[in-house]
């Protein structure tokens, strides 16, 4: 096993604390992508003793963060010989990690908000003979149209996430950035004051 340089581990350092910030911008753990970090650098598969001390993190903390990383699909549990300890590794694929990314996301923010949107609408009309925010009160119509319009961002996401989700598999970067460009000239058509 090579030693590693001192500025390999402070680059080591600087990505993992690095990746557990951004993670939590994105309403992620950030002990679980700290050690999603860790693992994805690592070259060979690591012991849940070693990641706990690189870390600093006690063992329910990184058991329960590397569970969750299993069950995104991130890390993975890997038999080493001569050993009985779990050792994990993550996966090395970005496409595949960004792909595992928008659909954990989406399954686990956007739906259920979009969800429960939809359950405080059904609310409005129960007891009612409406089916549309238009037949309620007028009270209720303001609000039952400022759920609906929450809703309808909530399906953009989703259906973003849909239409991303293919190109991403297909490592299709070209095609994402061509969407991105597609994007920034709709933008700047639709507020021409902003960009005076």
């Amino acid at each position: 096993m090579n030693v590693p340089t001192d500025r390999y581990q402070q680059a080591l350092d600087r990505f993992i604390v690095f990746w557990g910030e951004m993670a939590t911008n994105w309403g992620i753990n950030r002990t679980m992508a700290q050690i999603h970090a860790l693992l994805y650098v690592s070259e060979e598969a690591l012991d849940t003793d070693t990641i706990m001390e690189r870390l600093q993190i006690s063992r329910g903390n990184a058991n329960m963060n590397l569970h969750s990383l299993m069950n995104w699909s991130l890390v993975y549990k890997v038999s080493v010989e001569g050993s009985r300890k779990d050792f994990y590794t993550a996966e090395k694929d970005v496409w595949h990690i960004t792909a595992q990314i928008i659909k954990e996301r989406e399954e686990r923010e956007i739906k259920p908000v979009r969800q429960q949107l939809e359950e405080c609408q059904a609310l409005l009309w129960e007891g009612t003979e409406a089916t549309s925010c238009a037949e309620l009160s007028k009270q209720e119509q303001e609000f039952c149209q400022r759920i609906e319009n929450l809703v309808d961002l909530m399906q953009v996401f989703e259906g973003f996430s849909k239409a991303l989700l293919p190109l991403v598999h297909a490592h299709n970067a070209d095609m994402i950035k061509q969407l991105v460009q597609l994007a920034a000239t709709f933008s700047a058509a639709s507020s021409p004051g902003e960009n005076a």
